[in-house]
């Protein structure tokens, strides 16, 4: 697509997009780390097999409880156990899996947005479905090696060194079953919380600029209608988020995605299907919030000085 007054090219858009969400991803994933951490715990205190005690249910005879603990219980045990640097632990993973991710995100949707012959974000609900959807499932692929090192990082089972010894080890001992463990939970999560969240976002921006008459709307929206994506996507899409970290912690426990689902419900009931929805949804609606109102405005940035 060549370029014109009023759009960037599908070139310059491809490096805006890996460059703005790599800043972005660097940003969030620094400051939400912590909410990670404890909704990994909250979701791996309680499971099958050898690991099954759970790392903060210790009772003061030193026997353990299978009762859930909370968001806020879990930040106070963490803090008083390993003090308050823990609550960034798992932070290289996290850091390596999700600015890149992020950046082939938007890259991504960039590239399929412009294949259609819309670069200015004015989809249809059926086109922003697939595009979130086939985005998402791209980087999830690709990293998905990444992130089973980070959820096994946070959830306090193991005691790798680092992020190269975590991955020799895991391909070593488990093969690259281990390395994608939880593939199809992975993209029962995040290719439907993409799909959904651009859907959302694209429509909610689409009602901003009925009220306001604006187009594109004022940078003032973008926030709160990534809040109010993000916060409706979690939602939907918060168990298949437990199931994933049960499969990528204990593999072996946790084969399959049916499998996983029916223990889960067994342990816990339906409410253990959304196990650490409060910080889930917190970092994941914080952060995608954050990460499109960055986009966004260095997209305008960049229009706004080629148009000058």
């Amino acid at each position: 697509m060549a370029s014109n007054n009023k759009t960037i090219s599908r070139g310059q858009g491809t490096v805006v997009a890996l460059g703005a969400g790599a800043l972005s991803a660097t940003c969030s994933t620094l400051m939400f780390q912590p909410l990670d951490l404890v909704k990994t715990r909250m979701q791996t205190s309680i499971l099958r097999g050898p690991m099954a005690a759970p790392v903060y249910l210790a009772a003061a005879n030193g026997s353990t409880t299978t009762t859930a603990i909370g968001m806020f219980s879990m930040f106070n045990s963490v803090i008083q156990r390993e003090r308050f640097p823990a609550l960034w632990t798992g932070i290289s993973p996290s850091l390596q899996r999700c600015v890149p991710s992020i950046s082939i995100y938007f890259a991504t949707i960039h590239l399929l947005k412009t294949s259609i012959g819309k670069v200015d974000g004015n989809i249809s609900p059926l086109q922003a479905l697939a595009t979130g959807a086939t985005a998402r499932a791209v980087a999830a692929c690709t990293f998905l090696p990444m992130t089973v090192v980070k959820t096994r990082f946070e959830s306090g089972h193991f005691q790798y060194n680092s992020v190269i010894q975590a991955l020799r080890y895991i391909w070593l001992t488990e093969g690259s079953k281990g390395l994608f463990s939880g593939l199809s939970a992975t993209l029962a999560r995040d290719a439907p919380f993409s799909a959904l969240y651009l859907l959302f976002y694209t429509q909610s921006k689409q009602a901003v600029i009925k009220m306001t008459g604006v187009e594109p709307p004022p940078a003032m929206y973008n926030f709160p209608c990534g809040v109010v994506s993000g916060l409706m996507a979690s939602v939907i899409t918060q168990p298949f988020d437990v199931i994933k970290t049960r499969m990528q912690v204990k593999p072996k426990t946790y084969p399959t995605l049916s499998a996983t689902l029916l223990v889960t419900i067994k342990d816990m009931g339906l409410k253990g299907l959304f196990t650490g929805f409060v910080p889930r949804a917190t970092r994941r609606t914080l952060m995608a919030a954050f990460t499109w109102a960055f986009y966004e405005e260095i997209v305008c940035f960049i229009q706004h000085g080629r148009n000058k």
